[in-house]
């Protein structure tokens, strides 16, 4: 058996489903085509969720601090899998494995005390804003 053929045995199986999977798409792609509605109302261009008409418009503001919490969120999230990662491994992982816990979450609560005293986790409206000096 040469290179190019136990090339060909490894991706003739690859092949087949990737043409296979294209001749599904095509064929769903022109089955909507043929046996979808003809009609176009006027209600066919507006946007339905869930069976709730919209009502005004998809911009609307929403302020910063909303963002900040977001983010914050998200990321103290993603903290608490590292931690039920290392809650699954702790036998296997030992007292060193708990001592880099230990320092992980030091870091993740002085992190939190930071935006705290930060105000990053105030939603108050009449907080002072920093201004630039007027020359």
């Amino acid at each position: 058996m040469n290179a190019t053929s136990a090339e060909t045995a490894v991706l003739g199986p690859l092949l087949i489903y990737f043409f296979a999977v294209m001749g599904l798409v095509v064929a769903m792609l022109l089955l909507s085509h043929f046996l979808g509605p003809r009609r176009h109302d006027r209600a066919t261009d507006e946007p339905f969720e869930s069976g709730i008409v919209s009502v005004g418009g998809a911009r609307y503001h929403v302020t910063v601090p909303f963002y900040l919490v977001a983010i914050l969120f998200v990321i103290f999230d993603l903290e608490a899998v590292f931690l039920f990662a290392w809650a699954i491994a702790f036998r296997e992982v030992g007292w060193l494995g708990f001592v880099e816990v230990i320092v992980f979450i030091v870091i993740l609560i002085a992190a939190l005390v930071y935006l705290w005293r930060l105000g990053a986790l105030d939603w108050k409206n009449d907080r002072p804003r920093i201004s630039r000096k007027q020359e």
